[in-house]
């Protein structure tokens, strides 16, 4: 009879906790083989230390997610939790799908980087995760052969502009430097390095005045198409870095992904990394990431907010970036790792994040990006001279911000 009782009580437990555990949804990008299986893994840990949480775990791919994305939410439907594009922020705030989660994230913004790609008229929308940024990739061989001692990297753009002309003049299929073709979405995050390096600002502090003409803004694109008219490997991104890797380019501006290309193609290329070039000092490099925000349309907030807080632990960040080979978890305490302080090239790009800049915060920047994109194009490609360019694609942008 005792026994009986016992196990009435055991399950009317289990089912009343079931019936209180509530199902929230995470929508994702990683899906490599080498990540998901992480992810998987933090999630499961996750619902074992809240058992009154599930997480249905949903991928999307960047060929077609945003689409997916603004479907869903269009429609009063979508996840609970969505991993975001930083450049996306903007565009779901403005159109009221995203939670303002100011009050709760602002007790610890300090411990992370990267929150000021998700602030929007003075609000916060999402907590960075893992960010990304550029550096300068350098030939060491290269370098060595063109003069160079083997400690040199160029501080300097005027330092660049030397070294790439003479690595260029080594001849025998060598150029000085992988400068991107007209590649959407790429472009733009190779040529902004040069733009901030040279003390050059898209927009007044109040976002409303245009300063892409500005003298330091010509002086930018002009040394970008200098190194690109005199010394230039002309490829998109994958056919610059197979170039850099099979030896035939000096510098290229890229990111993370590419050591981990190294290493996992066990490549044998003597290379450097070091922080994108200014004009005495090391510049000012291109900041993005992926960001986790809450759809406003939620009725799970508090366990949406549970699971963006455990996802973004040090600890689980640096699982992340382990499995990826990420280098720019966007915790503070988790760039402390030893996995990020006993690798060089890792430490180029944590230091990096201390010189970069983020393009502004604005639901149009899409429509930006592209305006300024074609400037560059027409500049390198075309017959416009880069002041034209400039000054043509600042009365576009002046448009744009009119309608």
């Amino acid at each position: 009879m005792f026994k009986n009782v016992c196990l009435i009580i055991f399950c009317f437990l289990i089912l009343s906790a079931s019936a209180q555990a509530v199902t929230i949804e995470w929508w994702q990008f990683w899906t490599d083989p080498g990540v998901k299986p992480t992810v998987e893994a933090i999630v499961d840990e996750f619902e074992q230390a809240n058992p009154d949480i599930n997480v249905k775990l949903t991928d999307l791919t960047w060929a077609n997610g945003h689409e997916k994305i603004v479907v869903a939410l269009a429609s009063g439907r979508g996840p609970d939790v969505l991993e975001l594009g930083s450049d996306w922020i903007a565009q779901f705030a403005e159109s009221g799908h995203l939670l303002d989660l100011s009050d709760y994230l602002a007790k610890d913004s300090s411990e992370f980087h990267g929150y000021g790609m998700a602030a929007y008229k003075g609000k916060l929308y999402a907590r960075p995760w893992i960010l990304g940024t550029r550096v300068l990739f350098c030939n060491r061989s290269l370098m060595i052969r063109a003069g160079y001692d083997s400690i040199f990297a160029p501080v300097t753009m005027d330092q660049l502009k030397e070294a790439a002309n003479k690595v260029h003049a080594l001849g025998d299929d060598i150029y000085g430097w992988g400068s991107n073709t007209a590649e959407k979405h790429r472009l733009y995050k190779k040529f902004l390095p040069f733009f901030w390096s040279y003390d050059a600002r898209l927009f007044s502090d109040d976002n409303k005045l245009c300063l892409l003409a500005s003298n330091a803004s010509v002086q930018a694109l002009n040394r970008y198409k200098e190194l690109h008219d005199s010394c230039g490997y002309v490829a998109n991104q994958r056919g610059i870095e197979d170039a850099f890797l099979d030896g035939k380019i000096g510098f290229i501006i890229s990111g993370d992904w590419l050591l981990k290309r190294i290493e996992k193609e066990k490549r044998d290329i003597d290379f450097v990394t070091t922080l994108i070039p200014g004009l005495k000092f090391p510049g000012r490099s291109f900041l993005g990431g992926e960001f986790l925000a809450i759809n406003s349309a939620t009725k799970n907030k508090d366990a949406a907010l549970k699971l963006i807080d455990f996802i973004t632990l040090p600890e689980n960040q640096v699982r992340f970036c382990k499995a990826n080979r990420s280098a720019n978890p966007s915790s503070k305490a988790a760039q402390e790792d030893e996995y990020f302080k006993s690798n060089s090239h890792l430490q180029t790009f944590i230091k990096q994040m201390s010189m970069v800049k983020h393009p502004p915060v604005d639901p149009d920047w899409v429509n930006i990006e592209s305006i300024i994109e074609e400037a560059v194009e027409d500049a390198l490609f075309g017959s416009g001279l880069p002041a034209q360019a400039l000054y043509e694609a600042r009365l576009k942008i002046e448009a744009l911000k009119k309608k």
